[in-house]
């Protein structure tokens, strides 16, 4: 189920936002857009860093996927 997928790297979270859209469409189901890839990072590990940011954005948006399209993840939130 892609609402407990590992996000761990970009390809994981692009493999789990397709498979969310698809649930979402096949249920007939809008969902909002996806936070943007960020294209800022520097590279040096920085506390902080924009793909930290990204993948907490990320989670949050397949909770509320869920959350939209009823699936109990089993996860609290």
């Amino acid at each position: 189920m892609p609402f407990q997928w590992p996000l761990r790297n970009i390809d994981e979270a692009r493999r789990m936002i397709i498979a969310v859209q698809d649930w979402a469409a096949a249920a007939g189901l809008d969902l909002r857009q996806p936070p943007e890839i960020p294209d800022s990072c520097c590279g040096r590990g920085c506390n902080g860093c924009v793909w930290e940011g990204y993948f907490a954005a990320l989670r949050y948006w397949r909770d509320q996927a869920a959350d939209r399209l009823g699936v109990n993840t089993g996860l609290s939130h």
